[in-house]
């Protein structure tokens, strides 16, 4: 089914300056510009069926290098027309071109009139448009591999409880709950950060922030640390109660290098910068252990431990300290018990020594109880067999 288009159809020129505008922001974004033109078109098109009221039988035409914009209405021509809007009889398409038939579809020119106006606004917007897609795009694309990073801002302002964050190319979102609790900033402030998401949206991409993250100490420690970067010492587990305490472990790849050592540096100098930049955050770096009573042991420093017994069926261990070292064990509000129970992920109960021997004087009691009732439950049961024999 051939399309027979008018000769000597009206044009609006979109301008050159347009064009131009398209070409300079292919170079500099990186953006095809035959995208943007495309865009410009499907924009125009969607803007024409609004403006003339038809449906699928409109199309727009852009001239690449002039601008020009022509409005085509596309009728089929039919022996009796039943649809003025998208149907045109044999003979008025005859008058049109001489070799029209019916079947064909012929394109009717739509006199534009003041749709030029709404051209150039919409070809103008489609371009901001894609301009704001394109650098979104490169965001995303930037930031996406750094998900999991440490990234480095300045405070911008608050919106309620949460802080805009400047990272350059664009704005990250530090949220209330990914906070250190009783830290606030004012604008200007320089901080770190770590970037816990980048989630796509409508508005672009957003870039969610933590202080408060687990891993946020883990990247501390790995710029810090050299031994951690070259992964000589790694880092087996954080917890943490951000504001207040972290336990991490750490183990050594190489028997030379002392991974708590190396962790705090000479001085406390490495272990000190991390507590600096956590605003004074309590850190116990803990040596790891494939042995649950040493780890259990290490894992609630600062506290001493005397004895660990383990109940491995159901991974729960009672912890002896002495009196002094219970306080100390349990931490305040049961912050340190309840961390190392985190870290080694066992169920762990403390008991000073005291109450461990009041516990074995009152079992060894019950023991000898218990000895002396058998003990005489048999010398009745052997006095009553001595009976009988007698009988």
């Amino acid at each position: 089914m051939p399309t027979f288009f008018l000769k000597g159809r009206k044009r609006f020129s979109m301008s050159r300056e347009l064009i131009n505008v398209i070409e300079q922001i292919s170079r500099e974004k990186g953006i095809n510009g035959a995208i943007i033109l495309d865009a410009v078109k499907a924009a125009l098109l969607s803007a024409a069926k609004k403006r003339f009221g038809v449906a699928d039988n409109i199309q727009v035409e852009i001239d690449p290098k002039s601008g020009a914009i022509q409005v085509i209405l596309i009728k089929k021509i039919v022996e009796e027309v039943t649809n003025p809007k998208e149907e045109i009889s044999l003979d008025e398409a005859r008058n049109m071109d001489s070799e029209a038939e019916l079947g064909d579809e012929i394109g009717a020119l739509i006199d534009i009139g003041d749709f030029g106006r709404i051209a150039a606004q919409t070809a103008k917007q489609v371009i901001f448009q894609k301009v704001r897609e394109a650098e979104w795009d490169t965001v995303y694309k930037d930031f996406i591999d750094r998900q999991g990073e440490v990234v480095h801002g300045v405070i911008l302002g608050h919106e309620s409880r949460n802080y805009i964050v400047d990272l350059g190319k664009t704005e990250g979102l530090l949220p209330a709950k990914e906070q250190i609790p009783r830290e606030t900033f004012k604008r200007g402030d320089r901080i770190k950060a770590f970037l816990l998401e980048v989630k796509p949206s409508a508005k672009g991409p957003q870039l969610i922030l933590s202080r408060s993250h687990p891993d946020f100490v883990s990247k501390l420690f790995g710029t810090e640390v050299p031994e951690i970067y070259e992964r000589i010492v790694e880092i087996k587990d954080v917890v943490r109660e951000p504001g207040d305490r972290t336990k991490i472990a750490v183990v050594s790849r190489d028997s030379a290098v002392d991974p708590v050592g190396a962790c705090v540096g000479m001085k406390g100098s490495r272990v000190q910068a991390v507590v600096r930049e956590l605003r004074g955050e309590k850190i116990d770096i803990i040596p790891w252990s494939d042995d649950p009573r040493v780890f259990i042991a290490e894992a609630l420093s600062p506290a001493v431990v005397d004895r660990v017994g383990i109940n491995e069926e159901d991974k729960s261990a009672l912890v002896v300290v002495t009196d002094q070292q219970l306080s100390l064990a349990i931490g305040k509000k049961g912050q340190n018990v309840r961390l190392a129970a985190k870290l080694t992920n066992w169920k762990i109960d403390i008991i000073s020594e005291t109450e461990y021997e009041q516990k074995r004087a009152k079992e060894k009691e019950s023991e000898i109880s218990e000895s002396m009732a058998r003990e005489i439950e048999a010398g009745q049961i052997e006095a009553g067999q001595e009976l009988e024999t007698k009988e």
